[in-house]
């Protein structure tokens, strides 16, 4: 059966935050990767599409699922500069690797073009074979995305699910309740 998916184009990233070194489509390959497209002032990935990376990249294995931002700025140019990112990206402690989209002319920038993102947040899943398998503009259900993810990382290799209890569970005591559960006492 012939391949219907389209190869991913490469990133056009100006420069990375959270890496020592250059990420390209061709160093994550073999891996899933989950590439979130945000603004930082846009409303829907700060409360949306940033958690959900934070939350992706903590329950995937990084040898299955590799998570990246890219900022990719088509408005607000002359706020959301570099060094705002960078202090954004420390107040929200975001550790994946994040690129900034390479400016073009005109207002969208290089790999949004590329890729033909309608805007922001949007998600790109790309399988470990480097082709696009999913691209979505707007709000994505948790649910929904890791579900996609899962799918994706079954299809050559097993996934690993990481199961790490929350800080706040973890500040709530052995029998505190917060929003991720409550503890059962003496376990």
């Amino acid at each position: 059966m012939p391949n219907h998916f389209p190869e991913a184009p490469a990133l056009q990233v100006s420069r990375w935050l959270n890496t020592d070194t250059a990420l390209t489509l061709e160093s994550l390959r073999g891996r899933v990767v989950v590439m979130h497209a945000f603004q930082m002032l846009c409303p829907a990935c700060v409360t949306h599409g940033l958690p959900q990376a934070k939350k992706t990249r903590q329950l995937f294995a990084e040898k299955d699922v590799a998570v990246i931002g890219l900022h990719t700025v088509f408005e607000h140019h002359d706020v959301m500069t570099p060094a705002a990112l960078e202090a954004f990206v420390r107040e929200y402690r975001y550790v994946f690797p994040i690129g900034i989209d390479t400016p073009a002319q005109g207002s969208i920038p290089a790999t949004m073009r590329e890729y033909q993102l309608q805007g922001t947040p949007s998600v790109v899943l790309i399988d470990r074979q480097g082709r696009i398998r999913l691209s979505r503009f707007g709000v994505i259900d948790d649910m929904a995305l890791g579900a996609a993810i899962g799918q994706l990382a079954a299809e050559d290799a097993p996934t690993t699910l990481v199961t790490r209890p929350s800080a706040e569970a973890e500040a709530a005591g052995p029998e505190g309740c917060d929003d991720d559960g409550c503890r059962a006492g003496g376990a």
